[in-house]
Formats: C-alpha cells, sequence, structure tokens
C-alpha cells in the first residue's frame, strides 16, 4: 500500500526523532523514501522548519529534528489516537479488482 506525503513526512520525523541527527543515504533506509523523493521532502520540511541541515566537520552533511518537529510530531500522535477510527476505515476498505 502507498504513503501518503503526510505518512512520509512523519515518517522521516519519526526516523530523525528516534536515531538522532543523520546523513540523507540513512534517512533513506530508515524511512524507506526513494533519494530524489526524499530531497524533495527534506526540503520541504527544513522550509517548515520542522527539520534543519547541520554541516558536520568540514563536508559532512546530516539532518536533525528541530523542536517545532518534535512538536509536531507529538500532535500527530496525539490526533492518531484520539481518531483511530481512521486507520480502521482504511484498512477495512475494499480490495479494488
Amino acid at each position: 500500500m502507498r504513503r501518503s506525503k503526510l505518512e512520509m513526512y512523519i515518517d522521516i520525523l519519526k526516523v530523525l526523532a528516534h536515531r538522532g541527527p543523520l546523513k540523507l543515504t540513512h534517512i533513506m533506509y530508515k524511512a524507506n523514501v526513494n533519494c530524489s523523493v526524499l530531497k524533495e521532502y527534506l526540503d520541504f520540511l527544513i522550509k517548515q522548519n520542522l527539520v534543519e541541515e547541520k554541516t558536520v566537520g568540514k563536508r559532512r552533511v546530516v539532518y536533525a529534528i528541530t523542536p517545532r518537529g518534535i512538536t509536531v510530531l507529538k500532535h500527530f500522535r496525539e490526533l492518531k489516537q484520539v481518531l483511530p477510527i481512521i486507520e480502521e476505515a482504511r484498512n477495512k476498505a475494499p480490495v479494488p479488482y
């Protein structure tokens, strides 16, 4: 089943929240996102001030979740607990033939 953009954004934020600052390739594997798509999504998350790009050492670039990103992730988790019906309805949807 395909993930929505929102689900992919949340997955990226979760990976960064749990694993700490990571390089692009590590995020790609942990969040299971294509590299070109990941770059596009990270750009969006950076513009929203949910993720920040940091340079470690001379050239190593890593991405880290911001305090605002952690807040958004918490709100999303709370919303998911309050609205479990949405998830159930989607899982019970008939499979098209």
